[in-house]
Formats: structure tokens, sequence, C-alpha cells
């Protein structure tokens, strides 16, 4: 079952609360931090994730199993470990919807 994580929303400035990830080139900010649980996300050119990504807002979801998630889906982004205890991948969905899996262990 999938709950509602945040939503990501790629922004065009560097976010003056955002970490920075030099590992992927972005900065992000605590989805926690806004009211409506969004995460803005500032990429810098040399960030390699796909473009689908790095231009539209992306849905992200508790999954339980992200492997069983993964099973026939169109794959964006393997799956990854950005913290310890988090595993992510990105699928896309309905043809052009860009969406984050997010496992915690």
């Amino acid at each position: 079952m999938r709950r509602l994580a945040h939503i990501g929303i790629p922004l065009k400035e560097k976010p003056s609360n955002g970490i920075y990830l030099s590992g992927a080139k972005l900065y992000v900010t605590a989805p926690e931090d806004s009211k409506n649980n969004i995460e803005f996300l500032f990429f810098e050119d040399e960030c390699t994730m796909p473009d689908i990504v790095k231009q539209n807002t992306h849905l992200a979801y508790y999954v339980d199993n992200i492997e069983e998630e993964l099973k026939d889906a169109e794959i964006l982004i393997p799956p990854f470990e950005p913290m310890p205890g988090v595993k992510c991948a990105f699928i896309l969905e309905d043809g052009c919807v860009p969406v984050e899996l997010m496992q915690q262990s």
C-alpha cells in the first residue's frame, strides 16, 4: 500500500534552506518544513538525473516493498540509498508522471 510522503517541486533557484547533496548535484529541502509537505529541489547543471525528474513535479510515496512496486514498472532511477535506512527509486507512471518510491527499513 502506498502512503503519500511528499510532493517534489523543482525550482529555478537554490532554496535558501536547501541541503546540498553533493553526490546527486542538487539542493533539497525537508518536506516536513512545509505545511503542505512539499520538497523543493534545485538541480545543478551537472546533475545526471533524468530530465523528466529535473523538470517536473513528482509524487513520492512510502511503500512496504519497493521491489514489488518495481515489478513491471518503467524505472527512471533504479533503487538507491540516499540515507541510511531508506531505499528509493523513481518510476514513470501514466506515461508522464515521475513517482518516487521510498521504503524505510
